[in-house]
Protein backbone atom coordinates (compact mmCIF):
# COMPACT_ATOMS: atom_id res chain seq x y z
CA UNK A 1 0.00 0.00 0.00
CA UNK A 2 1.29 3.42 -0.92
CA UNK A 3 1.98 5.75 1.98
CA UNK A 4 0.14 8.51 0.13
CA UNK A 5 -3.06 6.60 -0.64
CA UNK A 6 -6.55 7.25 0.71
CA UNK A 7 -6.38 3.81 2.39
CA UNK A 8 -3.23 4.84 4.31
CA UNK A 9 -4.95 8.09 5.33
CA UNK A 10 -7.86 6.02 6.64
CA UNK A 11 -5.46 3.93 8.76
CA UNK A 12 -4.06 7.07 10.36
CA UNK A 13 -7.58 8.44 10.93
CA UNK A 14 -8.54 5.16 12.65
CA UNK A 15 -5.42 5.36 14.81
CA UNK A 16 -6.46 8.81 16.03
CA UNK A 17 -10.01 7.61 16.69
CA UNK A 18 -8.82 4.59 18.69
CA UNK A 19 -6.68 6.92 20.81
CA UNK A 20 -9.72 9.01 21.69
CA UNK A 21 -8.92 12.00 19.49
CA UNK A 22 -11.54 13.57 17.26
CA UNK A 23 -10.46 14.51 13.76
CA UNK A 24 -12.12 17.30 11.84
CA UNK A 25 -11.40 18.59 8.38
CA UNK A 26 -12.23 22.30 8.28
CA UNK A 27 -11.29 25.35 6.30
CA UNK A 28 -9.10 27.75 8.18
CA UNK A 29 -6.00 29.84 8.28
CA UNK A 30 -3.70 27.41 10.04
CA UNK A 31 -0.08 28.44 9.59
CA UNK A 32 1.04 24.82 9.69
CA UNK A 33 -2.05 23.40 8.00
CA UNK A 34 -3.28 21.71 11.16
CA UNK A 35 -4.26 22.53 14.70
CA UNK A 36 -4.13 20.34 17.80
CA UNK A 37 -6.51 21.32 20.58
CA UNK A 38 -5.04 19.19 23.35
CA UNK A 39 -7.51 20.12 26.08
CA UNK A 40 -10.46 19.09 23.91
CA UNK A 41 -8.59 16.24 22.18
CA UNK A 42 -9.48 17.53 18.72
CA UNK A 43 -7.27 17.52 15.65
CA UNK A 44 -8.25 19.99 12.92
CA UNK A 45 -6.74 19.73 9.44
CA UNK A 46 -7.33 21.97 6.44
CA UNK A 47 -10.02 20.25 4.37
CA UNK A 48 -8.69 21.59 1.08
CA UNK A 49 -5.41 19.69 1.36
CA UNK A 50 -4.59 16.79 -0.92
CA UNK A 51 -4.51 13.27 0.54
CA UNK A 52 -0.71 13.44 0.63
CA UNK A 53 -0.68 16.71 2.57
CA UNK A 54 -3.37 15.51 4.99
CA UNK A 55 -1.23 12.45 5.74
CA UNK A 56 1.80 14.67 6.35
CA UNK A 57 -0.18 16.97 8.69
CA UNK A 58 -1.51 14.02 10.71
CA UNK A 59 1.94 12.47 10.85
CA UNK A 60 3.38 15.74 12.15
CA UNK A 61 0.79 15.74 14.92
CA UNK A 62 1.41 12.09 15.81
CA UNK A 63 5.10 12.81 16.23
CA UNK A 64 4.28 15.54 18.76
CA UNK A 65 1.96 13.60 21.05
CA UNK A 66 2.09 10.46 23.13
CA UNK A 67 -0.81 8.05 22.63
CA UNK A 68 -1.91 5.33 25.07
CA UNK A 69 -0.51 2.23 23.34
CA UNK A 70 -2.59 -0.15 25.46
CA UNK A 71 -5.80 1.29 23.97
CA UNK A 72 -4.73 0.67 20.36
CA UNK A 73 -5.22 -2.42 18.23
CA UNK A 74 -2.00 -4.27 17.36
CA UNK A 75 -2.14 -2.92 13.79
CA UNK A 76 -2.57 0.67 14.97
CA UNK A 77 0.13 0.24 17.61
CA UNK A 78 2.60 -0.87 14.92
CA UNK A 79 1.63 2.04 12.67
CA UNK A 80 2.05 4.52 15.53
CA UNK A 81 5.43 3.14 16.55
CA UNK A 82 6.60 3.27 12.94
CA UNK A 83 5.52 6.89 12.61
CA UNK A 84 7.14 7.82 15.93
CA UNK A 85 10.47 6.20 15.03
CA UNK A 86 10.88 7.07 11.40
CA UNK A 87 8.31 9.71 10.65
CA UNK A 88 6.85 10.03 7.20
CA UNK A 89 8.65 12.35 4.86
CA UNK A 90 6.77 12.72 1.61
Amino acid sequence: MSKTSPAYLKKIENLLKEAGLRLRYEKGNFKSGHCLLEEQQIVVVNKFYTVETKIQALTDILQQIQLPLDELTPESRLLYQELQQTGLKL
